[in-house]
């Protein structure tokens, strides 16, 4: 028996699934690996612990599945890292990852130029500190002499990849989300390029997402552990983990959004030619062929309510006994707002120096309006990036993925929220199986059946009314406070110089 493997290395872990001839999850196995923060605002991996989560992932996956074979091993992988390599092929920093906050002064300068907006418009990738591009501007000014021996400016795919194969290369999916690349052309930008002072050698080879390698094997161990993937498997690069799960959930044409609400979130429509936002809200990445997706990410995602239980709550309740006391609160949490920008803010707002704010809090309020505040402002906080989307787009039905669809309620608050029906596929990791398909596509085998529906969540018109109105509150609060805000953290940044 054959199967396809999917891996998607993700934030917090690498994830390997086997799906069947007929798309069916056969088994998966999720490796975890830390995150570092060793100064305030950064945050960063090990890249031999990703490689080794992705090696044990796929390991354990092969295992458990004796006398079946791979077929084909295909990618997706998270957005926006930036790894510097030598000459020798090692790496001379942690990979810093998008939740990376250390260029945030270099991006809101650079945000509000006129060469700005040109570079936003012409790669399609908002200009923010989650950027390659402003993290190798940050990387040039505050650690020269790394800049100067740098051999390789990548991503943690491309670091995979060269572990496999020892070439670097790039996926168009991955590389039109580093801000270097000329989305039109999808060829990286000479002008971006000479802006930073370094050229296409110092970058991997864009290739398409349907690029295929053939595994030999050379070499590839970590710490004795060695690579169970058989000789002469096929690998498909695939892309992105959010075009990737477009692709997984079903949400493939411009009448679809995909909404997915993990560790951090995102909005994603699927369109046919490069779309960018006259105020540089949203992105636009490539997908495949003709394909790009415009959309929103957010930082604060399920995240989110995992601080609420461990740091404010301090309690060791199930997130499954949050939901249930959440569900006794009335839609709106009797007037109690909570911004969730406990990380900063991506789209729409684009501000590192966000902050989370609880406000209407009154007698009445308990253990239980908390959570359902907390849950409601991360779909408030979502709905602010659809709501980009909704103005452009018809937008007749949302698909939902990442961990968020464990929890009806709150699957049925982004329904009302939304106004919009929302379905859940029965598809297990989109992202993973999104790769899945490209590779399928790229091997021209027989491709997936469509994925039933396990679910479905028609919204409900009055909670819409209140979620609107409470919506309209939660605007105007981040609105009000954000320069007290900004003000504060710069007073504070003086005060520690």
């Amino acid at each position: 028996m054959v199967y396809y493997l999917g891996i998607d290395v993700g934030t917090t872990s690498a994830k390997a699934v086997a799906f069947s001839e007929d798309g069916t999850a056969l088994a998966s196995y999720s490796c975890t690996y830390k995150m570092y923060h060793p100064q305030p605002g950064w945050s960063e991996q090990n890249p031999e612990e990703v490689f080794q989560a992705v090696l044990i992932a796929a390991n354990k996956v092969i295992t458990s599945l004796p006398g079946c074979t791979p077929l084909l091993v295909a990618f997706s992988a998270a957005m926006h890292s930036l790894l510097v390599i030598d000459k020798t092929g090692q790496p001379l920093t942690n990979c810093i990852i998008w939740a990376d906050n250390r260029a945030g002064e270099i991006a809101e300068d650079l945000k509000n130029t006129e060469w700005g907006r040109k570079i936003y418009h012409n790669t399609g990738v908002p200009i923010h500190a989650m950027s390659p591009l402003c993290k190798l501007i940050w990387l040039k000014e505050n650690e020269p002499d790394t800049f100067i021996q740098a051999d390789k400016f990548i991503g943690i795919k491309e670091y995979i990849f060269f572990k496999f194969f020892k070439e670097f290369v790039v996926d168009t999916s991955i590389a039109s989300a580093t801000g270097l690349l000329n989305l039109k052309s999808l060829v990286w930008d000479d002008k971006i390029l000479n802006f930073l002072g370094i050229t296409t050698s110092s970058l991997s080879n864009v290739v398409s997402t349907k690029s295929k390698y053939i595994y030999t094997g050379t070499g590839v161990t970590y710490n004795g552990l060695q690579c169970l993937i058989p000789l002469g498997t096929s690998f498909i690069i695939g892309g992105s983990d959010g075009a990737m799960a477009n692709l997984g959930t079903g949400a493939i044409d411009d009448h679809s959004m995909a909404i997915s609400i993990g560790t951090s979130g995102a909005a994603r429509v699927v369109v046919e030619s490069v779309e960018t936002d006259i105020y540089m809200r949203t992105f636009c990445y490539h997908v495949k062929d003709r394909q790009y997706i415009i959309g929103g990410p957010s930082n604060n995602g399920a995240v989110v309510l995992e601080w609420l239980k461990d740091n404010l709550l301090e309690t060791t309740e199930s997130f499954d006994d949050l939901f249930q006391r959440a569900g006794s609160v009335k839609a709106g949490s009797e007037d109690l707002i909570f911004v969730p920008y406990i990380l900063g803010e991506r789209a729409p707002v684009w501000n590192s120096k966000a902050k989370g704010i609880y406000f209407g809090l009154s007698i009445r309020h308990t253990k239980a309006h908390l959570i359902r505040a907390c849950m409601e402002g991360v779909i408030y906080s979502m709905y602010s990036i659809a709501k980009v989307l909704l103005e452009k787009k018809a937008i007749t039905e949302i698909h939902a993925t990442g961990g968020f669809v464990h929890s009806s309620l709150w699957l049925q608050m982004l329904a009302d929220m939304c106004n919009i029906k929302v379905l859940v596929s029965g598809a297990v990791e989109s992202s993973a199986l999104g790769a899945v398909m490209v590779g399928i596509e790229a091997m021209e085998l027989q491709p997936f059946p469509a994925k039933k529906i396990a679910a479905s969540y028609e919204p409900n018109l009055l909670h819409h009314e209140i979620y609107i109105k409470s919506f309209e509150r939660f605007e105007r609060i981040y609105e009000l406070l954000k320069d007290e805000i900004t003000n504060e953290i710069a007073v504070f940044q003086e005060q520690l110089k």
